[in-house]
């Protein structure tokens, strides 16, 4: 567990990473949101209340939906824009950036309109710009992090986060990256059961050290304990197995490069 303890210097910035090393992170992100399926760019889980887009899986709700996992879709959309990369012409001319689809047999019953053949056919075509975006809110977090813990440990905090980022590379920047996507920072009190959270800020607050395999295990601890503190009626335990063997797949023994 994270504690106010002092530990040696260490690296404090992220490492560069190199275009096959942005290549090879996207195929892991794809592979692990997707199975590296073309069709599934376009998504919506069952038991979910809402659609899944692109290579990470980006949330995107209806007006005036409420939920507590973080919407990530339009904040993607910002993010092309500001790269001036031209958005699909249906989506730039809907009324605003909220989805479309009241439901999921609506949203499935559209999986071969014009609007979700181009939308996935953008999505597959802009990998890279979704990596970037990945990575660029990875960067945003971590004064976040640090804001959210006691100052007495936001040197150690700050530590295990650059530890992790540069073990390993890319396979630690990697772990980083999916895991902020994949179940969020951490910071969103209302992402928690019985009280209890499973994000980036938890996995690397209860790291028993900073190194990757811890990093793994206590992930895989953290998702398992979300899964026995979820509402019954989600059944997320059905997800389980995907989650460990995704996080499993942070070393690099693991995954082939």
């Amino acid at each position: 567990m994270l504690t106010a303890a002092t530990f040696s210097a260490s690296a404090s910035e992220l490492p560069a990473l190199s275009a096959s090393q942005r290549e090879w992170l996207g195929e892991q992100i794809f592979r692990n949101e997707c199975n590296a399926r073309f069709e599934c760019l376009t998504s919506w889980n069952e038991g979910e209340s809402f659609p899944s887009l692109g290579l990470g899986h980006f949330i995107w709700y209806r007006a005036d939906q409420t939920e507590i996992f973080e919407e990530t879709f339009p904040p993607l959309l910002a993010y092309y824009r500001e790269q001036k990369i031209a958005l699909p012409d249906w989506l730039e001319s809907l009324p605003s950036d909220d989805s479309p689809w009241l439901s999921r047999d609506a949203f499935l019953a559209a999986q071969d309109s014009p609007e979700l053949i181009a939308l996935r056919q953008f999505l597959a075509d802009t990998r890279a710009v979704q990596v970037d975006f990945i990575a660029r809110r990875l960067t945003e977090q971590l004064p976040a992090l640090l804001a959210a813990t006691p100052a007495a440990i936001r040197g150690e905090l700050s530590q295990r986060f650059y530890a992790i980022a540069n073990a390993s590379p890319p396979h630690g920047l990697y772990a980083l990256i999916d895991y902020l996507h994949f179940k969020g920072s951490g910071l969103n009190t209302a992402e928690r059961y019985a009280g209890q959270g499973w994000g980036l800020l938890q996995v690397l607050m209860a790291m028993p050290e900073p190194s990757l395999p811890a990093f793994s295990a206590t992930a895989a601890k953290l998702l398992q304990q979300r899964v026995q503190n979820a509402p019954t009626a989600r059944n997320e335990q059905r997800w389980l197995a995907g989650w460990q063997n995704r996080v499993r797949g942070y070393l690099p023994a693991a995954t082939n490069e």
